[in-house]
């Protein structure tokens, strides 16, 4: 009995220590170098000068500030961000959506995480315009978006015009 015991204690133990891991970054490292590699080159072919979240920034998210804006904002993921924005897929000309003269109204925590690491940085106030390069793990990742015309693994190009914040 207690050889059972002991038996079935190392299985719980053996098996509560897998741990399945769906971040996409982590699943496909290989995806993430490829999607790294795709905004730095498009950054530089179209002689861009675009900002990392921080010197040691590891996400492969770079934005330009177009616009700073005028009134000073904190973001946190409750934030109620009104917002006009233009979608492309990186190196695209056709935008994939846009909100044209409906500005929509989105909880940041609501958003692609892409979205949500930039504008929580504080790089753009309400009024201000921003240019963002998505890596597909802080967009869609691996899900393919059919209703947008998006594969998997798409690396995504905004521009954001924040109308208004608020907390």
């Amino acid at each position: 009995m207690n050889k059972v015991l002991i038996i079935l204690s190392l299985c719980v133990c053996i098996f509560a220590g897998c741990k399945k891991v769906d971040d996409p970054a982590v699943v496909n490292s290989n995806q993430s170098a490829i999607d790294d590699q795709l905004i730095t080159d498009y950054i530089t072919a179209n002689n861009l000068t675009a900002e990392k979240l921080s010197p040691s920034d590891t996400t492969g998210i770079r934005y330009i500030v177009l616009q700073k804006g005028t009134t000073s904002s904190v973001y946190t993921s409750s934030t109620q961000i009104t917002v006009g924005y233009s979608a492309y897929k990186l190196g695209s000309s056709t935008s994939f959506q846009q909100t044209g003269t409906y500005h929509p109204s989105f909880a940041l925590g609501e958003v692609i995480k892409g979205w949500q690491l930039v504008l929580q940085k504080g790089v753009v106030n309400k009024g201000g315009t921003i240019r963002i390069f998505i890596p597909s793990r802080y967009a869609y990742g691996p899900y393919a978006q059919t209703e947008l015309g998006l594969p998997a693994n798409t690396v995504l190009d905004f521009t954001i015009t924040i109308f208004d914040v608020t907390n």
